[in-house]
């Protein structure tokens, strides 16, 4: 039986034989707290008369079920999320009168409750398949219609669509209906509906095409966070760099964007109703790469609105291209459109690196995924999907050029407009604008897996001037392919105390071996480095006297790419066990105080605390710890009062913090008796504080105490998490409980909880969870759903307890496991950090 699944067979036949008029979807929110009513008119035409097809809806009870006049048996028609259609006309109408369900699990029509003031929040998701979780469907891409939303809800409430929001009727009892216009031709995962209690500004864009009206709204307890100028400046740079680029207009009549709680997602390109995490709208002091990559986010979702919206892919085949694309847009637009001109910069050191990760996981898969069906989308929407792409994408860039690249898209929306294409279409229309063949580049790039490694190969004469010079190309023997790589080699020097570029050149790099015989003769630089300006999507390789240059004063390297640069190639060498644990921290800690980059200075700490608690050889970690301890707590100290460097030296130093002293110290700070002059105690930091005494057994009352006084959704989710990071044995009895039995835990806490379970250096509490976790493993899909799913068995993995006995346990039950792909996924993505953790720990322990 097929459940929720739907194959690409299926929908391709479907396809072939319907056409959607319209869809006329009726509810009611106002029937009670759990569930709504949904009434759905579908129009459709059938190329075949007395053909057969089906209608989507998940999880409702179904009342009524009508078509073309003739009255259906909901007992005989409805079973496994289908309803069976036979007979068609020509002409029909289907209509289907049912309960749906509220969701808790951010899938379908969310819920929440704010506890701060008890006000109620709805607001759809429905990417990839879940608008049948709401309304009556053909859920597949390919069949576009027209939508018209009829919607009661309380009178007091903020209702909106995809539509401009209609005035209200006023239906007595408190009840209103808004009745909405039709929408513009689009696919059904992409409608929305978000009602509640939200607080609403409006504002507009005025740009070449005509005025814009901008909403922005948010939970009434966030509104004084909701730095509404900020967002407005992000949301005119946007349209106007989008509207200029793309030399198209707005496809939509409105741009609505709405902060929302729970949400298991950055954000959603609902068309003209945006929906985006309400983390965004921070309570507490961040660092700058926050809002470097909100800015990203919000120009990520406007940018679908044409690449994804206007012109829609025909099956979720392409589903990568929709991401990658905007994920390459959002960080050209930063840089050509607002004050973040070093976004790329923030690219390498943070996007990138997790598309790097991603790519060497058994479970890789080409950027163009063979998606069958919607099981294999599950599978297959990660970090290929989002930072490969994009980093693929910058690369077609260069190759074709950015004006041809922009003459190709700009003829692409307007051939398919309101329409569904393919990557063939897009494709075809850059290769008419640049005039290069790319159906080759296509295939080698996004028809294969896994990513290449380059690494310098040289000799030197007597004067230490290169007499050979090449660039090898290695891969993975299980995804063997060698690609041809635009190159960018930068020759650095030091001069007086910098490390300045004294030559660049670009090649182009192809098989096992390319020599560059420009380089033959120059004279050997102190870093010779590969990729620079990032041009190419490959791991690099320093040789021996480049890495000691940076060990040794990476900080005196000016440009923040090369730095980037830099930092990737030590981080990858220490995740391949080329490089220690040891050196990487010592890396760190000796340069990271002097970093840029905002990105580089958030995320860098995150890598090292890794190579500390997972890579270091066990006999060496202890005193590697006490190390980093000590490191970050001078860092803190020495950092400028009020920086971004203060505020995450302090997250990390509490994240570190073990010892009597640094426990100590961490009181101190949140009683006041260590005052660190510009570092704000905001009530995030207060929470990152107590959590790190919580991780040391040390909270006492300080959970219980902090949640009284933060008692809004905020203080509960960091209160789990708090009370789930302790080392006993009743927290993580506790913990389990919430993140893998019971299915009523609300998302965001259920991921903080998950995400605080099994830290490092708990190793004799988490012990007895091994077995739990994959026994969880065979059930835990079906049992909590895909994203609370997916979150437990990535986030709860035991990676830890690292071991060979470990990884005897795993490959046991990879061998005899019934649970589906997806779960396996993951099991099998944790046994790989297993293996390259114990590879490091062996690399530092043979060179201690």
């Amino acid at each position: 039986m097929p459940g929720t699944n739907l194959t690409r067979e299926e929908a391709q036949t479907r396809a072939a034989l319907l056409d959607v008029a319209s869809y006329t979807i009726d509810l009611d929110l106002t029937t009670s707290e759990t569930t709504f009513a949904s009434t759905t008119t579908i129009r459709f035409t059938s190329r075949e008369a007395g053909a057969s097809t089906f209608a989507d809806l998940v999880g409702a009870e179904v009342h009524a079920v009508t078509l073309n006049g003739r009255s259906l048996d909901p007992a005989t028609v409805y079973a496994d999320s289908r309803i069976q259609l036979d007979g068609l006309e020509l002409e029909n109408e289907l209509v289907v009168r049912a309960d749906c369900t509220y969701s808790h699990s951010g899938e379908g029509l969310h819920r929440f409750v704010d506890p701060a003031d008890d006000r109620v929040y709805l607001y759809s998701q429905f990417e990839v398949p879940d608008a049948r979780r709401v309304y009556t469907t053909f859920e597949q891409p390919d069949l576009k219609s027209v939508f018209t939303f009829n919607v009661i809800a309380p009178e007091a409430w903020k209702v909106v669509s995809n539509a401009p929001t209609p005035q209200p009727t006023q239906l007595g009892d408190g009840k209103a209906q808004w009745n909405f216009p039709p929408t513009k031709k689009m696919s059904t995962y992409i409608t929305a509906l978000v009602a509640g209690e939200y607080h609403e500004v409006q504002d507009v864009y005025e740009g070449k095409y005509g005025t814009i009206p901008l909403g922005h709204f948010c939970r009434q307890s966030l509104v004084e966070f909701l730095d509404r100028d900020e967002l407005v400046k992000l949301t005119r740079a946007g349209f106007e760099f989008f509207e200029e680029t793309f030399d198209f207009p707005y496809p939509f009549e409105k741009y609505d964007q709405l902060y929302v709680p729970e949400y298991n997602m950055g954000a959603m390109e609902n068309a003209g109703c945006v929906t985006l995490r309400d983390e965004y709208l921070p309570r507490s002091r961040q660092p700058r790469s926050f809002y470097e990559f909100r800015c990203s986010v919000i120009l990520h979702e406007m940018a679908h609105m044409w690449f994804g919206d206007l012109v829609t892919m025909q099956w979720w085949d392409d589903l990568w291209l929709n991401e990658s694309f905007a994920e390459w847009a959002c960080y050209h637009a930063e840089v050509e459109a607002t004050e973040y001109t070093d976004s790329w910069t923030g690219f390498a050191n943070a996007r990138k690196q997790t598309g790097y990760r991603q790519d060497q996981m058994p479970s890789t898969h080409p950027i163009a995924a063979d998606n069958y069906d919607l099981q294999a989308v599950e599978v297959n929407f990660d970090m290929i999907t989002y930072a490969k792409g994009a980093s693929v994408l910058k690369q077609l860039v260069a190759w074709v050029g950015l004006d041809p690249f922009i003459a190709g898209l700009r003829a692409y929306f307007k051939e398919f407009a309101y329409a569904n294409a393919t990557f063939s279409d897009l494709l075809a229309a850059l290769e008419k604008s640049s005039g290069r063949e790319l159906k080759g580049w296509a295939a080698e790039w996004l028809q294969t897996a896994g990513v290449n490694t380059l690494s310098p190969s040289f000799a030197l004469d007597t004067d230490g001037n290169y007499a050979s010079f090449a660039v090898n190309q290695s891969a993975h023997p299980d995804w063997p392919t060698l690609r041809r790589h635009r190159l960018g080699i930068g020759l650095y020097d030091e001069v007086d105390g910098k490390l300045v570029r004294r030559e660049y050149l670009e090649v182009d790099v192809e098989g096992e071996r390319t020599e560059i015989a420009e380089l033959v003769g120059k004279q050997q630089p102190a870093l010779l480095l590969l990729n620079d300006n990032d041009l190419a999507y490959a791991k690099i390789r320093l040789d021996e006297r480049s890495l000691a240059t940076v060990v040794a004063g990476l900080s005196t390297l000016e440009d923040s790419l090369a730095r980037a640069l830099c930092w990737g190639a030590a981080w990858d060498m220490t995740r391949d066990a080329e490089m220690t644990a040891t050196d990487f921290v010592h890396l760190v800690l000796a340069n990271i105080g002097s970093e840029t980059d905002a990105w580089g200075v958030t995320r860098i700490p995150v890598s090292a605390a890794q190579a500390v608690n997972m890579m270091a050889a066990p006999g060496n970690r202890a005193a590697l710890k006490a190390e980093w301890e000590e490191g970050l707590r001078a860092l803190l100290l020495d950092a400028e009062g009020g920086s971004d460097h203060q505020l995450t030296f302090a997250r990390s130093f509490a994240a570190a913090a073990h010892s009597d002293a640094a426990l100590g110290d961490l009181e101190a700070i949140l009683d006041g008796g260590l005052v660190i002059e510009g570092l704000s105690i905001d009530q995030d930091l207060r929470w990152t504080l107590i959590s790190g005494l919580a991780r040391n057994n040390r909270a006492g009352g300080r959970i219980d105490a902090e949640l009284a006084a933060d008692n809004t959704i905020s203080g509960k989710e960091h209160a789990a998490a708090a009370r789930a990071l302790q080392p006993t044995a009743e927290a993580k009895a506790e913990a389990w409980e919430a993140g893998f039995v019971r299915t009523d835990t609300p998302n965001e806490t259920h991921r903080s909880i998950i995400f605080a379970f099994a830290p490092s250096g708990q190793d004799d509490v988490l012990a007895p969870y091994v077995d739990r976790y994959l026994e969880a493993a065979d059930t835990l899909w079906e049992h909590l759903g895909t994203h609370k799913a997916s979150t437990a068995l990535e986030f709860a993995f035991p990676r830890a307890l690292a071991s060979n006995e470990l990884l005897a346990k795993l490959d046991a039950w990879l061998e005899r496991t019934p649970a589906p792909p997806a779960a396996k996924r993951y099991v099998t993505e944790g046994r790989a950090d297993v293996i390259r953790f114990l590879a490091a720990q062996d690399k530092d322990a043979a060179d201690a």
